[in-house]
Parts: structure tokens; C-alpha cells; sequence
């Protein structure tokens, strides 16, 4: 059930529609996060125009997502590493307990 809704970034409003209650939860926690770091770097860097502030939000939003992707990717390896040695050991077992 897609549902309307409006949420304010940088002191602008924006309609969206939203396909379910956890849709909207999110944008509303990203557009939250967005007016927060906005503050932060306004008040970091006074004198600035909102479209340098944005740049600066933009840039570090991209680099933790980044990060977050190359964690993400080490950990899947490192789970895929540990499914091998635990398969390995119980192959041992099983061929031991014969």
C-alpha cells in the first residue's frame, strides 16, 4: 500500500511516497541524519552556501557507505573462510569417527 508523506531537508519540504511503514522509517531516519550533519557543518564551517554544505554532507554520506561496503565485504569472506574450516573439521570428525 503506497502512502504519501513529506519531509523536510535543508529547511526545503519534499513529497514522497512510500511502499510501507519501514520504508518510511527509513527515509525518515536518512533525511534526520541528513538535517543533522547539514547543522554540524553549518555551524563547522559558517559563511558557507548550502550547496558547498550539501557537497560536504553528500561526500561524507558516500564515504561511510563506502566503508560500511568493504566491512561488509571482508566479513562475507571471512564467513565464507570459517564455513570452510568448519566444514573441514567436521569432515575429520566424520571421517575419524569410522
Amino acid at each position: 500500500m503506497e502512502q504519501s508523506i513529506k519531509i523536510r531537508i535543508a529547511d526545503r519540504e519534499y513529497p514522497l511516497k512510500v511502499s510501507s511503514p519501514e520504508h518510511e522509517e527509513v527515509i525518515r531516519k536518512a533525511a534526520a541524519d541528513i538535517n543533522k550533519r547539514l547543522s554540524l557543518y553549518q555551524d563547522k564551517y559558517p559563511g558557507k552556501s548550502m550547496v558547498e554544505i550539501l557537497s560536504f554532507v553528500a561526500l561524507n554520506v558516500s564515504m561511510t557507505n563506502i566503508t560500511l561496503q568493504g566491512k561488509i565485504r571482508e566479513m562475507s569472506e571471512d564467513e565464507e573462510r570459517l564455513a570452510k574450516e568448519l566444514e573441514g573439521y567436521l569432515d575429520n570428525i566424520d571421517k575419524n569417527s569410522r
